[in-house]
């Protein structure tokens, strides 16, 4: 449980921070990271995630894993592995229909479940492409998450060439609209965090890294295998949700 309430908390923390998600507590939980701990406490803050904890509880469910934060299904949520295409579409429906059938029109909900013919998975980018984009679900927005907004949420990767203090320069792809399909840009140099006041909580990052970001924020550093299945999420969900745009 500790390396999976870790693993979930790089990724969370950054929209947590920004108040978008999760408990209130955000020095709690970057805590907690910095010190590499986990106990009862960061639990409690992992479960207040409204929008992860039930994809969590969905692909630990369908993989028969008891604990919902079993680093396997955190990394399928954010990464993307094999345990997601253990979720079938009736239990994946239902649990969009519980969650999100109220926040939005017959219509569009029935756009958004389509994919599930497709082969949809509970990928968190997924959820942003889809189910953000037609529920307006960040806590201060008034209408459906925008472009840019989708583009910082969704979990992204890029290849850091410069390391600045707690800064490092990475290039990394942008979320477009294109021809009215959503597509990924050409690479282009960006600032992403790595440290607050001297501490963070991913190990050291070099130049020519691949690295994982939520929300300008380095989360880790990706594996040639990672990689390739965090690209081939992402390429699912934007294939799936150009289908209803």
């Amino acid at each position: 449980m500790n390396s999976g309430l870790l693993l979930f908390g790089r990724y969370a923390f950054p929209p947590n921070r920004l108040g978008y998600c999760g408990s209130d507590d955000h020095p709690a939980l970057f805590g907690y990271l910095t010190e590499g701990r986990a106990d009862g406490g960061l639990l409690e803050l992992s479960q207040q995630f409204e929008g992860a904890y039930p994809y969590l509880r969905l692909i630990a469910t369908a993989n028969d894993i008891p604990d919902p934060f079993d680093p396997r299904v955190v990394e399928a949520y954010w990464i993307g592995n094999a345990c997601l295409e253990r979720v079938e579409a009736s239990p994946f429906y239902e649990s969009l229909k519980e969650r999100f059938r109220s926040r939005m029109s017959s219509r569009s909900f029935g756009w958004m479940t389509s994919v599930l013919e497709w082969g949809a998975r509970p990928h968190h980018n997924f959820h942003v492409l889809e189910v953000y984009r037609r529920a307006g679900l960040m806590r201060d927005d008034r209408a459906a998450i925008g472009l840019e907004r989708m583009d910082q949420c969704r979990v992204s990767w890029g290849r850091v060439i410069a390391v600045e203090g707690q800064e490092a320069i990475v290039k990394r792809s942008a979320l477009e609209l294109r021809d009215g399909k959503l597509v990924l840009g050409r690479p282009k140099p960006v600032r992403a965090t790595l440290r607050l006041d001297g501490r963070g909580y991913v190990e050291e990052v070099r130049v020519g890294d691949i690295v994982s970001m939520h929300w300008s924020w380095i989360c880790a550093v990706l594996t040639p295998s990672s990689l390739r299945r965090l690209i081939a999420n992402t390429h699912r969900a934007l294939v799936q949700t150009n289908t209803s745009l």
